[in-house]
């Protein structure tokens, strides 16, 4: 997994994503009412809202409104009916791409999903047509530049805890784990005082398609662009090696 920047990736998505719409704050308060309403609002006894939380935390979201969120969502019997839906599909030269949405209406959603493919050259797939080209892991990801500790110190807390794989990159650190232990791997972090820049169960891709055509690379874009915008879209994976 070498050679790619974790870190400048994420950074750049995130800069792209609050320019844009400055909604990720939204997307984690939409999963943590989601995580409450299926497991109950005690992170301890939850383990989906133990990682909404902490991929929260890496996002900066304030402690106390991760509280009002899971507060109300435990408290709001009224509150909206979220979905999950997941959306795989093609980019251009075959890119492939993962969609993951949380909605109250899947007819809205999946004619907005299927429209930002068209626009973008691109084609919705049937379900499992490209997820198999990616690895569902834990993946936190840290700021040389904000970590104090050496690697090898850093790595070895890191496998301890209970992680698969650690790298060094350029600009970042990189821990993988499986899913389950995601969690005991980040409270370990956590307890150190390890800044993590990016914290989360993601799809890794197993290999990463380069793109050379402008013209692919700006169709492509349009698609990335318009599945950013959409409010019901919570994540977007794909193997483009940007």
């Amino acid at each position: 997994m070498s050679g790619h920047s974790k870190f400048a990736n994420i950074k750049h998505k995130k800069e792209k994503n609050d320019a844009a719409k400055g909604k990720i704050f939204t997307i984690i308060g939409r999963e943590i009412a989601v995580a409450v309403k299926e497991g109950g609002p005690d992170p301890a006894n939850n383990f989906k809202l133990a990682q909404v939380i902490a991929k929260a935390k890496a996002n900066n979201m304030p402690n106390d409104t991760i509280d009002r969120g899971i507060k109300k969502a435990a408290g709001d019997a009224n509150a909206v009916n979220y979905e999950h839906v997941t959306y795989e599909g093609y980019g251009p030269n075959g890119i492939a791409i993962i969609v993951d949405a949380l909605t109250d209406n899947k007819n809205r959603t999946a004619a907005n999903v299927r429209s930002a493919f068209t626009k973008g050259n691109g084609s919705i797939g049937t379900q499992g047509c490209v997820s198999f080209m990616f690895d569902k892991k834990g993946q936190i990801i840290i700021d040389k530049e904000e970590c104090d500790m050496n690697a090898d110190d850093l790595m070895m807390m890191a496998l301890d805890a209970g992680a698969e794989d650690f790298s060094e990159e350029e600009d970042s650190f990189e821990v993988i784990t499986d899913p389950d232990d995601f969690d005991a791997v980040y409270k370990v972090l956590e307890e150190n005082k390890i800044a993590m820049a990016s914290a989360e169960v993601t799809m890794i891709p197993q290999n990463y398609v380069e793109l050379t055509d402008e013209n692919a690379i700006k169709s492509l874009n349009r698609t990335l662009d318009l599945l950013d915008e959409d409010d019901d879209v919570q994540a977007v994976y794909h193997n483009w090696d940007e």
